[in-house]
């Protein structure tokens, strides 16, 4: 028990440097502290008291998001190789994003699989019903909606079909998402832990699927032919990290928001256990 509060200490800090390094604009040093962090989130879940189903699935949920934070660390690393050189045109433009399209589609696979893995902790919990039900309902209703219209809304006007077969991943991230955070809320902690976890996952999810179709969108743009008009020359493309000193609030509340949901649901699964337990 000593070793698994230790562990759930660990993941407070490592996560609180994470998202001071995001802010600051310092990738790798976030992803590095985002990884840091979900393993020790794995770790604090695998040593819990409990249920073996609760504890290693919540530690599995917890991970697989560590893979998909140690994979993009590589790939982060491996993006920055080419920085100092100029962009050579629209064939590396087009093939720069399509590596940031396989990015998001890694991440949205990951989210389905972690979510997924969570959902296993989840349904070994007994439901209780009450509020937190009918609002997590509710809320997985609307994340659906949400993420139906940013969709449909995408700039650029491109074929509805041809989008939703490219974003697909992305899509079935936030079903899969919305479908547990709907379960939560019947099988919910005393203090909202577990429901406010997937509701973050939920806003993760959305964000991904509408940044994987605004991301096709451009491409899309770029590269079908054009009519009456002819390719301008000149692209510019900024391959320059941003200055150091440079605040970069949105990079740090994407990952204060990621972990945390994380966390959240797996400490509020832990949590309702401890209760159904009467420890």
């Amino acid at each position: 028990m000593r070793l698994s509060s230790g562990l759930g200490v660990a993941a407070v800090a490592a996560g609180l440097l994470s998202v001071g390094a995001a802010l600051l604009a310092m990738r790798d040093a976030s992803l590095l502290g985002a990884v840091v962090t979900l393993a020790a989130v794995c770790g604090h879940a695998f040593t819990a008291s409990g249920t073996p189903r609760v504890r290693w699935g919540a530690a599995a949920g917890a991970g697989m998001f560590a893979l998909v934070a140690a994979a993009n660390l590589r790939w982060s690393r491996g993006w920055g190789t080419g920085a100092g050189e100029p962009a050579r045109g629209r064939a590396y433009l087009l093939e720069r994003w399509l590596e940031g399209m396989d990015r998001q589609r890694l991440i949205a696979w990951g989210l389905v699989l972690g979510v997924l893995l969570l959902a296993v902790a989840v349904s070994a919990l007994p439901a209780r019903g009450g509020r937190h039900g009918v609002a997590t309902t509710v809320l997985a209703v609307a994340a659906l909606v949400w993420c139906g219209l940013s969709v449909a809304s995408t700039p650029g006007e491109p074929p509805l079909l041809d989008l939703i077969a490219a974003v697909w991943p992305g899509l079935l991230a936030v079903l899969v998402t919305a479908g547990v955070l709907a379960s939560s809320g019947w099988r919910s902690d005393r203090h909202g832990l577990l429901p406010t976890g997937m509701i973050l996952l939920a806003l993760v999810a959305v964000g991904t699927c509408s940044d994987l179709a605004v991301m096709w969108a451009n491409w899309w743009t770029l590269v079908r032919p054009a009519e009456d008009a002819f390719l301008q020359p000149g692209i510019m493309v900024s391959t320059v990290a941003p200055a150091a000193s440079a605040l970069e609030m949105s990079s740090a509340v994407e990952t204060a928001v990621t972990l945390g949901g994380v966390g959240l649901a797996v400490a509020g699964a832990l949590r309702a256990h401890r209760e159904t337990e009467g420890r």
